[in-house]
């Protein structure tokens, strides 16, 4: 069996039938009518009048159409909904084109196996990077613990002051970074002095390890250091500190 296509000849819908058959009918008007007619008018509807006259649906006998997807939908679907409305203990055959959630679920030994993987991914990476950590904890600390050797006693002979007010902060995997601030200002020199003298404590406490080259900041109220291995390559001259009486002054010009 298969099924045909052609145009209502009342109301312009169009009416799909069997192709056995020599009458369609029209769903929507119920106007019965040959099953050739209908399909000229599909091939070529001009000039014909349609108009839209109103049928009677008929009881009983035969019907000259046909549903191609699937009959009575919108029935079944109440009937669904009546049935499930009932109770759970009420068993309810599943339609064959209806997706539920156990179809989109995943298999269980698939969701076990991305789940192992995970929590393996994430014990790989806490047993690489902790080990790591608790290292660059131990070095920072044991630095801190001696960090004053590091600068007293280096400042020139021009400026006596042996005992700056310092504040600094190290970080980097091997402590390799420091910055420095001091409350009162040096020369290039004793920048490079500083330097040196960081480098020999942190080789030290890393029993005579020098790879990763150290780089120092060295903030003063006049002057910032840059320094690394090759020495101050970065000497910012006339820093300007805004004070209250500073900000006034340029808010009145």
């Amino acid at each position: 069996m298969a099924t045909k296509q052609g145009m209502c000849r009342n109301c312009g819908s169009l009416v799909v039938f069997d192709d056995r058959d020599d009458m369609c009918e029209c769903i929507f008007c119920n106007c019965v009518f040959p099953a050739e007619e209908a399909v000229a008018l599909l091939e070529n509807s001009e000039g014909h009048e349609f108009k839209n006259e109103k049928f009677e649906a008929k009881e009983g006998g035969k019907h000259y159409y046909s549903n191609p997807v699937m009959p009575d939908t919108v029935q079944k679907a109440v009937q669904r909904e009546a049935v499930s409305s009932k109770g759970d203990d009420l068993k309810l055959k599943p339609s064959e084109f209806e997706v539920s959630p156990n179809d989109v679920k995943a298999p269980k030994n698939i969701v076990i196996g991305m789940s192992a993987g995970v929590v393996g991914l994430i014990l790989i990476v806490l047993l690489i990077s902790y080990p790591l950590y608790l290292s660059r904890t131990k070095l920072r600390q044991s630095i801190e613990a001696d960090i004053k050797t590091a600068f007293d006693g280096v400042a020139s002979a021009q400026n006596e002051q042996d005992s700056f007010e310092r504040q600094y902060i190290i970080y980097g995997l091997t402590c390799q970074n420091i910055k420095l601030v001091l409350s009162a200002d040096i020369d290039k020199t004793t920048a490079n002095n500083y330097y040196a003298k960081y480098c020999e404590l942190r080789t030290s406490k890393r029993e005579g390890n020098t790879s990763g080259e150290v780089k120092m900041d060295i903030f003063t109220p006049g002057t910032i250091y840059h320094i690394n291995s090759a020495g101050v390559t970065d000497e910012v001259q006339e820093t300007v500190v805004i004070t209250e009486s500073t900000a006034a002054s340029e808010t009145t010009k």
